[in-house]
Parts: C-alpha cells; structure tokens; sequence
C-alpha cells in the first residue's frame, strides 16, 4: 500500500492491467480501434461489476465517445480498455458505431458559387 502522494513501484503498475482483464488478451475478433464510437446502452448492469467496468459504463453514460478518449479519461492502456469494452459489449451494455465516413471532395466551383452568392446578398 502506497502512502497518498507516492508512486506505485513498478511492479505494481506492470501487475495492476493484468488483474483488471483477469489475464485474458484482445479476442480474436476485436471490433474496436482507436476511433471506434461507444455509448452506454439502456441494459441495466448488474450491480456486482468490477470498478474498472462501472466506472466505463458511467463515462459512456454522457453519450458517445472514441476508445482513445475512454482510454485516457480512465487513465488505462488501449489493450485493457480493449478488453473491458469488448466483455461489456458482448453483454449488451455497449452501444458501438462506426466513425463517421470522411466527406467526399466536393466540386471546388460549386463552393465558390455558394460562397459568391452569399456575399452578393450579405455583402
């Protein structure tokens, strides 16, 4: 036990990802990636989860955010929080949705039109 303001040694830190995936890796089938969008679903979880996964279902709760913004919100590597999404995910407590598509270039001409048509009104 650390005393508040102390580090952990190192030992611990390497330990503590280990402990909050209980050993598993990424399965096999991963849907997630760093910009992967993820929200709370209305599934009530059962009150026993672990801290690490209440405390990712309140911070999903707000609405959709990347993995890369869970990640860092919760202060976790991507591969644990890989992990943790993907087992509230298969339980039914994780909305997911692809990133949005990049725009499609647009007709250069066609802007400036829009853009000459609005200054001849607005000035």
């Amino acid at each position: 036990m650390t005393a508040p303001g102390e580090q952990e040694p190192e030992s611990a830190q390497l330990v503590r990802p280990y402990v909050i995936t209980n050993g598993r890796g990424l399965p096999e089938n991963d849907q997630f990636n760093l910009i992967t969008l993820v929200t709370a679903s209305e599934e009530r979880p059962p009150s026993h989860l672990d801290p690490e996964k209440r405390g990712l279902l309140e911070l999903c709760s707000g609405g959709y955010l990347s993995v890369a913004e869970i990640a860092g919100h919760m202060g976790l590597p991507i591969g644990i929080v890989k992990v943790l999404l993907s087992d509230l995910s298969t339980d039914g407590y994780l909305v997911t949705r692809a990133p949005a598509p990049p725009a499609q270039l647009v007709d250069v001409s066609l802007l400036q039109e829009v853009l000459d048509g609005l200054q001849a009104r607005f000035g």
